[in-house]
């Protein structure tokens, strides 16, 4: 792992930690899709193809992130159950 990836890295990780829990929701593309959330995910594209390698991935999720923030906007939605999109009257 290069520098600039170990920066990188380092930044997502403490993003994590300590701003992440303090934000007051969760990542729209986790909500509405399941899996790994944004920045998990850019984590492990970056230590897997590197900063620069990573960037069109990195660009590409983070798309679908703000397209999954817009779908859940436009629904009364507010939460989903751990099996799936099944809407509860909570919001994250």
């Amino acid at each position: 792992m290069g520098p600039l990836t170990r920066v990188a890295d380092a930044t997502i990780r403490g993003y994590q930690r300590y701003l992440s829990p303090r934000k007051g929701w969760n990542c729209a593309h986790l909500v509405a899709h399941g899996g790994r959330s944004c920045s998990a995910e850019v984590r492990r594209i970056i230590a897997a193809r590197g900063v620069l390698g990573g960037a069109v991935p990195t660009a590409v999720r983070l798309f679908a992130c703000y397209q999954a923030a817009a779908l859940l906007a436009r629904t009364d939605v507010q939460g989903v159950c751990c099996c799936g999109g099944i809407p509860i009257p909570f919001r994250f």
